[in-house]
């Protein structure tokens, strides 16, 4: 069966069905789920947040908007943390000192991490609750992605 939903203009002021609430709660826990899977190999965590997003593209315009939000920070943090996969693997063979540099950026992407995987779960509960999170950086951008329209 199909829900019929108004388009949604202020997510602020929507009021989103227990289902939608789970399905957008449950695109941010995707990614902490995956983080602690595939700790490792940052690609990962990218693949189940992507996989979450396809699964969810046709759903209500709430939980493609927090899914695409999800998905933007893990694309970002997968960037970072492909930089220092690769960087620890050339120390690791021999093919690059151990620097200073290496340290700094490896401690900044720790604390990255730990932000995104706080940030993710905070939002998991919010959206849960029903009440809409948008991010600094990620939450703009998923503003011009995805526009309300029809369902």
């Amino acid at each position: 069966m199909e829900y019929l939903q108004k388009p949604v203009n202020n997510l602020s002021s929507y009021s989103p069905r227990e289902d939608e609430k789970e399905k957008a709660s449950n695109g941010y826990l995707m990614s902490v789920i995956a983080v602690m899977a595939g700790l490792p190999l940052p690609i990962i965590n990218l693949l189940a947040s992507i996989l979450f997003f396809l699964l969810n593209r046709k759903a209500t315009y709430y939980v493609k908007w927090h899914c695409t939000q999800a998905l933007l920070s893990q694309v970002t943090i997968f960037f970072m943390n492909s930089v220092a996969f690769g960087w620890t693997v050339k120390i690791i063979t021999g093919n690059a000192p151990l620097t200073n540099t290496y340290l700094g950026y490896l401690f900044t992407i720790i604390i990255f991490n730990v932000t995104e995987i706080i940030l993710n779960i905070s939002a998991a509960i919010a959206v849960r609750k029903g009440h809409h999170k948008e991010w600094w950086f990620w939450g703009a951008l998923t503003n011009r992605l995805i526009k309300p329209g029809k369902q």
